[in-house]
Order: structure tokens, then sequence, then C-alpha cells
């Protein structure tokens, strides 16, 4: 008997490319509006983008102003904003960061975290409630998958590895 050889793997097409493309704008048009809803759920004046920070202090931790700006992806001067706005709702306090009198922290005020994890995102709870259902292997196949895209398209992450809660909140 003679091995065979496997099949070279076809490359895609454009066709199935394009395919996932549109995938992915509906995923991230949602996921906007998701962001939306989420930050009035909080406050009405807090914007997607605010909401955004406060997840991330939330989930992580206080963190420095230049920390989050790498890690979200945000113009520092839009985070800049966005701290002000969150310490006029309450929402956070920024403080000197001791061991960098330059820069600053932010961190969640007890009454944000508590705001965060009774309302939690509609989406998270819509993601984790479907990829229950989903075999094991599956969801490990799409995470692997996902941040295999995301490091090829995007680039490797600014900071530590992203929880699946990172790009949905």
């Amino acid at each position: 008997m003679t091995a065979t050889a496997a099949p070279a793997a076809r490359t895609a097409t454009d066709t199935e490319i394009a395919a996932v493309e549109e995938q992915l704008r509906l995923l991230f048009v949602r996921v906007r509006a998701v962001w939306k809803e989420a930050a009035a759920a909080v406050h009405p004046d807090l914007q997607p983008v605010g909401y955004k920070i406060l997840a991330a202090v939330v989930r992580r931790g206080p963190m420095q102003a230049g920390a989050l700006a790498d890690m979200l992806g945000i113009d520092k001067s839009v985070v800049s904003r966005q701290l002000k706005h969150l310490e006029t709702l309450g929402l956070a306090e920024v403080r000197v960061d001791p061991a960098d009198g330059r820069a600053r922290i932010l961190e969640a005020t007890p009454a944000a975290v508590e705001t965060m994890s009774q309302r939690g995102s509609r989406m998270q709870q819509q993601l984790y409630a479907q990829l229950r259902t989903w075999p094991g292997h599956d969801v490990d196949e799409l995470a692997r998958l996902l941040g295999r895209l995301t490091s090829e398209v995007v680039g490797p992450a600014a900071s530590s590895p992203p929880t699946p809660a990172d790009t949905l909140e």
C-alpha cells in the first residue's frame, strides 16, 4: 500500500471572503447599537465610548489613561475628555498615578461597578446563552480563528489578551 498525500488546502475565494466581510459588518453595526443601549442603561448622558472605557475599568480595575487608550484603540484626547465626563457623571474617579506624577489613573466608583454588574450587556448575555448550546470544540475553534484574524489583520494586542467581553461591551 502506498500512502497518498493529503490534497493541498484550497484558498478562499473573493466571494467567500466578501461573505465573511459582510457578516463582520453586520456584527459591528449590532455591537455599536448595543454599546449605545448599554451606555444609556448605565446613565442617560453616558456616551458609548465612555461606556467602553468604564467597562474596561470595571472589568480590569484601575488603569492609567494611556493604557486605556492603547488597549481600546482610542485617541488619548478622546480618553481624556471621557475621563472628565465619567467623573462629572459620578461614575469614575481620576487621580494622579503615584508611580508617575504625569499619568492619571481611572477607577470606577462603587456605584458604577454595581450598576455595570446589574445591567450587564444584553449582547454579552445573548452571546453566552447561545454559545453554551454549541459544542466546546466549536467555541474553541471560533475563538482561535477570531484571534488569528485579529492578529493578522489588526495586529498584536497592545496589552493583555482580551476577554470575550472586551469586544462586546
